[in-house]
C-alpha cells in the first residue's frame, strides 16, 4: 500500500511540476465552463485547427503550417517576416512548451494573425495537444 501512495505522489508531483501541465488544466477548467459537456482536448481537432487555410493578417490565405511547415519537427519561416523559426515538435526541440508565458504569446499571437481572433480555450487545448503529439 505505501508503494501505490509513493507511486502515486511521485506521479502526481511530477505531472504537476511541468509547467505546461498545469496550463493544460488551467484551459480544461476554462473549456468546462464554456462548455459543459467538454470532456478532454483533442489532438485530432488541433490538427483540423492548424492546417485550416483562412484569410488571415495582411487579407493573406494562411494557416498554422504556413510558418510552420506541414512537417513539426522540420525548422519554419514567418511569411511575413522571414524569420526562421524552431520546430514545434518537443521530440526535435525539447524546449518547446517548457515556458507556458511564451506558450501564451504564440498562441494569442498566431491565433490573431490566421483566425483574426484570440483562440478558445477548446481550441488552444486542442491545438497543443496536436503540437505536443498528444495522442487523444
Amino acid at each position: 500500500m505505501k508503494k501505490i501512495l509513493l507511486t502515486f505522489g511521485i506521479l502526481s508531483i511530477t505531472l504537476y511540476a511541468n509547467p505546461i501541465n498545469s496550463y493544460m488544466e488551467t484551459l480544461k477548467v476554462q473549456a468546462k465552463k464554456e462548455n459543459q459537456n467538454f470532456s478532454d482536448f483533442s489532438a485530432v481537432r488541433g490538427k483540423e485547427i492548424f492546417f485550416k487555410e483562412l484569410i488571415g493578417k495582411r487579407e493573406k490565405k494562411v494557416s498554422c503550417a504556413s510558418c510552420h511547415t506541414n512537417d513539426l519537427t522540420k525548422t519554419g519561416e514567418n511569411i511575413f517576416t522571414g524569420k526562421k523559426i524552431k520546430p514545434l515538435s518537443p521530440k526535435v526541440n525539447p524546449k518547446r512548451f517548457t515556458n507556458v508565458k511564451k506558450v501564451k504569446k504564440w498562441l494569442r499571437r498566431n491565433f490573431k494573425d490566421v483566425y483574426k481572433r484570440e483562440g478558445t480555450a477548446l481550441e488552444k487545448g486542442d491545438v497543443l495537444y496536436f503540437m505536443m503529439g498528444v495522442q487523444k
